[in-house]
């Protein structure tokens, strides 16, 4: 059986009884656990609770209970969300053997519209990396060249959507860890604005940063998966009091596409940069107009959003203090031995680099000049946004400089692999919806590589960035079915 490229094509085949939820579910752990494994998608596969919870579901239809909207469908969830019972060590030792005691209010509104949670996906270690390299379990593997990135922190998610093992996946978005990974699988990615979509359930790392975002291998099912997981939820203080929106009729005639021509110019692969020209010209084609904008505080966000980042992160991941997590039962019980044994089952170099950068930029004699400072840049940032928005409806960039680069090219050099998401980190540090879409191919090495495009619109827009993704996708042919599967260790 091959899979199916929709999650609204799955769901209406289970509806019409082409096949059973069970037979679908049972098709996504075959390959979960085959070509899943051989790519290192998945940190935990819940078979039994996955075939459980489709008998069920095929036990409500056969009573004549009306499905809902993802009836049936396998999905995958990032390991740093809950579900009860279920292990969610985010990708870290400290946290290996985990179980949720409670489900994210994103993931039960998935299982109250019929989904089916197949699994919990690879990512880096609290989701601070670019690659998933810095998973403690290591690293994920692109499906279009495994010995490259799938990109990250939401790297395993992206390759099970990619990889044709489930057509939809949850990852979180602090930075761009949902729409770079997108892009380098070539799937699409969206982050909603910040407050859509809950938090309450999620694994916090930057929390004024952090958001539950959905990947999908059409943008219709990023519609339909906004749909069911946005929303007010009254456990989140953060989420915004509006109903999720729903999908909106778009059309490119008369679009202002704003164009900051910095972004386009120094540090962008050839590659990269005549694919996004193309999708450009392809929006102008459709009556679209090209307007340049700037964004003169943009260069100033990687080194913004790694303050702001790391700053969050110290606070948050300070309950990981190895009392009540991370300790283990070697040792001779001793404050020595357990300070060693601590270590093998404690964090990462990423996490630990990342936690002291936070700690030093909030610390006594060093928070004025370095994170109050920071923050004062984020809202510029936020303010050139803002004027962009007077004269365009989206802004277009890249979602990533360059396309998947090779396992271990970037691995000892932070700042290379910090910089893969300077596209990226703009719209979460002013809280901004913002989708990658795939717009073609360049060839790397003599591999076919994705190409992402990246759609930024104003605060709350959501369905108007993602109704305009969807003319794009559907006026292109980029638009593929999963990635084809070759030779371990090798190119197609």
């Amino acid at each position: 059986m091959s899979p199916h490229p929709d999650a609204r094509a799955l769901r209406d085949a289970i509806v019409r009884g082409e096949l059973s939820a069970s037979e679908a579910v049972e098709q996504s752990l075959e390959q979960a656990q085959g070509e899943g494994a051989r790519l290192h998608a998945f940190l935990v596969v819940d078979a039994e609770g996955a075939r459980a919870r489709a008998r069920e579901l095929d036990a409500r239809r056969a009573a004549g209970e009306d499905p809902g909207v993802l009836f049936g469908v396998p999905v995958a969830l990032k390991s740093n969300l809950c579900l009860e019972g279920v292990e969610s060590n985010c990708g870290s030792r400290i946290l290996e053997g985990w179980t949720a005691p409670y489900t994210a209010t994103c993931v039960q509104r998935l299982l109250d519209a019929g989904a089916v949670p197949v699994g919990m996906t690879n990512m880096d270690e609290f989701a601070m990396g670019s690659s998933t390299e810095n998973s403690a379990y290591g690293a994920a593997r692109n499906p279009w060249d495994p010995t490259r990135t799938p990109g990250g922190s939401s790297g395993g998610s992206a390759v099970a959507v990619a990889a044709g093992i489930v057509p939809l996946a949850l990852g979180s978005d602090t930075g761009g860890s949902v729409r770079q990974p997108a892009a380098l699988c070539g799937i699409a990615g969206f982050k909603p604005t910040y407050g859509r979509v809950s938090r309450f359930g999620l694994v916090a790392f930057g929390s004024s940063l952090d958001q539950v975002s959905p990947l999908a291998r059409s943008v219709g099912d990023l519609e339909l998966a906004l749909s069911v997981i946005g929303g007010h939820d009254p456990a989140d203080s953060t989420c915004l009091e509006e109903n999720a929106p729903q999908p909106e009729l778009a059309q490119l005639e008369g679009l202002r596409i704003g164009v900051p021509d910095a972004l386009l110019s120094e540090g962008l692969d050839p590659g990269v940069r005549a694919r996004v020209e193309e999708a450009i010209a392809h929006f102008e084609a459709q009556g679209a107009q090209r307007v340049a904008v700037e964004l003169p505080h943009a260069e100033h966000s990687i080194s913004t959003y790694y303050v702001v980042a790391t700053a969050e992160a110290s606070s948050n991941l300070a309950r990981f203090d190895g009392v009540r997590f991370g300790l283990r039962a070697q040792g001779d019980g001793s404050l020595d031995g357990m300070y060693a044994a601590t270590r093998g089952a404690g964090f990462g170099a990423e996490v630990e680099r990342r936690i002291l950068l936070g700690t030093y930029v909030l610390s006594a004699g060093y928070v004025d000049a370095w994170y109050r400072r920071a923050m004062k840049v984020r809202r510029l940032i936020a303010g050139d946004f803002e004027r962009a928005f007077e004269s365009v409806d989206l802004l277009l960039t890249p979602t990533t400089p360059e396309p998947a680069f090779a396992l271990g090219d970037k691995a000892d050099d932070p700042v290379a692999m910090y910089l893969s998401d300077v596209m990226t980190v703009t719209a979460n540090l002013a809280g901004l919806p913002a989708v990658s879409v795939p717009c073609g191919f360049t060839r790397e090495g003599g591999v076919e590589l994705p190409v992402g495009l990246q759609l930024i619109g104003p605060a709350r827009a959501d369905a108007r960035v993602l109704g305009i993704a969807r003319c794009f996708e559907e006026t292109t042919e980029h638009r593929r079915q999963p990635a084809p599967r070759v030779a371990e260790g090798g190119a197609a």
